[in-house]
């Protein structure tokens, strides 16, 4: 754990990045950085799930699993995400079926046990033919607009009209066309793992340069697109988190710079508490009223003095330092929910 003192970290930036940008103070005033691209291309938003897979991938090979313990933790993962999807109300009839803690549950049992069965050069190979493979199913039709393409046609083909994404209704960004390469994010993850053990900055940096070069190449056929998970997203994306994995091992690892690690290590270690708790908690401030008036509403009054943007920050960013102190707590007394 001290060794990988720097995966915590970035773990624990990505986790709490999700909660600052699931939580603004009001969805209609957002700095762009921590707001999704509307279609094509990307802002720092759309790093952040693509970078949490990825690490996904590096601590499924740090840590192989028998194949009933693989299942029977993605499973859990994936039964937690469809529980916090009902939450509060759980209407079963239309209960969103897909999501961003389904997805890791698929996402680490396919990986998980390619990684467990299959040699580096295999694994090697078949994140390529995932990526070309994906390139090749997605051109066979537009790429826009978003209900248009190939992977919304297979969203609503399975996922059942009262069980897609509401806030489209047509397609659904978790769909499962866009999981198969969203597994390829994970695959690279555990390529670079002898990398991360051996903390040699110098390939990481290297693969990540040369990810990012080839993804902002692709891009021009086939765009970055997250909802889209579409391949090029994968390499750009996971060659970004090669070199900000890199400077965290060279910087906490290698130089010792730790002083400033503690806050990020405490999200790091209870990632799904995290997501889950702060999930609830954010439905709950929208349904309970005061007054007349949501908890949320409540709370962001005193923030309204401020500009709207600045405002809405302020509040994600107390949001997120509110997670923080329960984090802490559970961190000191040693309590970190394991599945």
């Amino acid at each position: 754990m001290d060794r990988l003192r720097s995966l915590d970290v970035f773990r624990g930036a990505t986790v709490a990045s999700m909660l600052l940008v699931n939580n603004p103070g009001s969805w209609g005033a957002i700095y762009w950085p921590l707001d999704h691209a509307e279609w094509h291309g990307w802002t720092p938003t759309d790093l952040i799930f693509p970078f949490f897979l990825f690490i996904v991938g590096i601590t499924t090979e740090l840590s192989r699993k028998d194949p009933l313990k693989i299942l029977r933790r993605g499973a859990l993962i994936l039964l937690c995400g469809l529980l916090l999807n009902a939450f509060p109300y759980f209407h079963l009839t239309t209960l969103r079926f897909s999501g961003v803690l389904q997805r890791i549950g698929v996402v680490y049992i396919l990986a998980a046990l390619i990684a467990r069965y299959c040699s580096r050069k295999v694994i090697l190979a078949i994140t390529v033919i995932i990526l070309l493979g994906y390139w090749f199913i997605l051109t066979r039709g537009p790429l826009e607009p978003p209900d248009a393409t190939v992977a919304a046609s297979i969203d609503r083909a399975v996922l059942a009209p009262n069980h897609i994404w509401k806030s489209a209704k047509t397609w659904d960004p978790e769909g499962p066309l866009s999981t198969i390469p969203a597994v390829a994010t994970a695959l690279c993850g555990i390529l670079v793992t002898p990398w991360v053990r051996e903390r040699d900055v110098k390939k990481l940096t290297a693969a990540g340069l040369v990810g990012l070069a080839i993804g902002l190449a692709w891009h021009l056929w086939f765009p970055i697109n997250k909802n889209l998970w579409t391949s090029s997203y994968v390499v750009f994306t996971g060659g970004f988190a090669c070199v900000l994995l890199a400077i965290c091992i060279w910087v906490i690892d290698i130089r010792g710079w730790r002083g400033w690690t503690r806050p990020f290590v405490v999200y790091g270690v209870n990632p799904l508490i995290a997501f889950l708790g702060s999930g609830a908690m954010a439905r709950l401030m929208g349904i309970i009223k005061i007054d007349g008036k949501t908890l949320h509403a409540w709370t962001y009054k005193p923030f309204k003095v401020f500009e709207p943007h600045v405002a809405s920050l302020l509040w994600a960013l107390a949001f997120v330092a509110f997670w923080w102190a329960i984090l802490e707590v559970l961190y000191r007394k040693n309590i970190i929910l394991k599945i």
